[in-house]
């Protein structure tokens, strides 16, 4: 994943037995896979094979994915982003573009991907962040000694501690709604503290910083975005009149 991305990784990985794993040890490789996809910065289009072997599709069936505000879209495995039938809008690295809406697909598999996805991509944030904290130095000492510095980032860590938590106890359809979320969630206060942690290189197209930014805001709005999940979560606990457990301490 640090040398190749897109098709050219998707391919590798299918060579490696990524199919294979996926229908024989979904449990270790979904978290194994995604979570590498952020820490990394690479990207593939492995949500299509996880909505397809979670709902028994065909590798050639086409897969439309719920995108927020009630839109569809699709995630080509061509590499091109561009041109008249594609929308390069939601990031241009991404082959993504808008396509009407689909069939319902199993949502609970691929928001719990989307969920590892999110959370590697929130360490790569911290990860950035705690280097800049320790070699950047002002008034004679390392940013990482003030006290506003070290809150912030430690309450990004708790954030994605928590959604990770979250994540390997999400079994079901609410559980993995909510697991989604708190990925989300975390992804979004991780890139607000490290880009305030970095200062003004955080807000520069020179750092890496702004490529894990772009790519949380597009993976937190696929399958329902953090916001949109807790609305849903609410209604369903609403509706019942009891919240259910999401796991047992």
């Amino acid at each position: 994943m640090r040398d190749v991305s897109g098709a050219e990784l998707h391919t590798a990985l299918v060579d490696l037995g990524w199919q294979e794993m996926l229908t024989d040890a979904p449990d270790a490789t979904v978290p194994l896979v995604f979570r590498l996809l952020g820490e990394t910065g690479a990207h593939a289009p492995l949500l299509n094979d996880v909505v397809r072997a979670a709902g028994g599709l065909s590798a050639d069936d086409p897969v439309a994915l719920p995108w927020s505000g009630g839109t569809w879209v699709r995630w080509d495995h061509a590499d091109d982003a561009s041109g008249a039938d594609r929308s390069p809008t939601l990031d241009a690295d991404l082959p993504i573009r808008a396509v009407p809406a689909g069939a319902p697909i199993p949502l609970a598999e691929g928001r719990r991907a989307l969920g590892w996805w999110l959370t590697g991509a929130s360490r790569a944030m911290l990860a950035l962040a705690r280097t800049h904290a320790v070699d950047r130095v002002q008034f004679g000492r390392p940013v990482a000694s003030f006290q506003a510095i070290r809150h912030r980032l430690a309450e990004t860590f708790v954030a994605i501690e928590g959604a990770e938590a979250t994540l390997a106890a999400a079994t079901d359809d609410l559980g993995s709604l909510l697991a989604k979320a708190a990925a989300g969630r975390a992804a979004l206060i991780t890139a607000r503290h490290c880009q305030q942690t970095l200062g003004g290189i955080g807000f520069t197209a020179e750092h890496d910083l702004h490529r894990h930014i772009r790519r949380v805001l597009v993976l937190d709005g696929l399958l329902g975005s953090s916001r949109e999940l807790v609305r849903e979560a609410g209604a369903i606990a609403r509706a019942s009149g009891t919240a259910a457990r999401l796991v047992q301490l």
